[in-house]
């Protein structure tokens, strides 16, 4: 489950919430479909992991979470607020998405990604970050929080 990025997890979320949807006739609810603010959270869930990839590529460190180890331990930018940054922008996106299409199985797609990080993603990435890290990394955590 690990080797599948959550972006890739995220996609299979949302063809199969769409498939649902898309089979129960696109079951709407009128409050759901609010374009402008799926607008907004597609667009704004955008800037952590934009901003997060670039720190990454600045400091010559790997992006893909399955890489055997990373060269430096990236604390900057958005990771003052959140020490995952391209997780929940990968939230906040397909929330907007959701938001977006108004049909109730998409509101599932941001739970599925949260969950599947939270519980699959996030403990492998610590587990290693811990082990090349040490004592950085477990000062890093008691400082910025796994979410926001």
């Amino acid at each position: 489950m690990v080797r599948l990025p959550p972006p890739v997890w995220t996609l299979a979320f949302a063809l199969a919430a769409a498939a649902i949807s898309w089979a129960a006739g696109w079951p709407g609810v009128g409050w759901l479909r609010i374009l402008p603010l799926g607008l907004a959270l597609f667009a704004l869930g955008w800037l952590p992991p934009i901003w997060a990839i670039t720190l990454f590529r600045r400091a010559g460190t790997e992006i893909r979470p399955d890489s055997p180890s990373n060269k430096s331990l990236v604390v900057a930018g958005p990771y003052h607020f959140t020490r995952n940054p391209m997780y929940l922008g990968l939230v906040v996106i397909s929330l907007g998405i959701a938001f977006c299409i108004g049909a109730w199985p998409m509101l599932a797609v941001p739970a599925l990604v949260f969950c599947v990080t939270n519980l699959v993603h996030i403990p492998f990435e610590e587990a290693k970050m811990r082990r090349q890290f040490g004592a950085s990394y477990e000062a890093y955590t008691k400082k910025v929080r796994r979410w926001l």
